[in-house]
């Protein structure tokens, strides 16, 4: 389990009030039975947590589902931590 699924579980086990042995990849916040407005938190928590703006409403990205949620995070961190080295390898 990578650094980033497990804090990833850990914020919706808290702001779910949810075990975090109940959480898989293949789970969706539906079937977590996450409320919109806990998903909204879960959300904003995570962009938080890794300093990242996750994309609303794009197809590109799967927000609906607990692996897509990571698999987002994973790429976006990777992008900034891509752009951050860019600059000083053409200086």
């Amino acid at each position: 389990m990578s650094s980033v699924q497990e804090t990833i579980f850990a914020i919706i086990s808290k702001e779910a009030g949810i075990d975090p042995g109940k959480i898989s990849l293949d789970s969706t916040l539906k079937d977590l039975e996450i409320q919109s407005l806990d998903a909204v938190q879960i959300i904003f928590e995570i962009e938080d947590r890794f300093k990242i703006t996750l994309p609303d409403r794009d197809p590109n990205f799967d927000t609906e589902s607990v692996k897509g949620l990571v698999e987002a995070v994973e790429r976006l961190v990777a992008e900034k931590s891509d752009a951050a080295a860019a600059p000083s390898a053409q200086g």
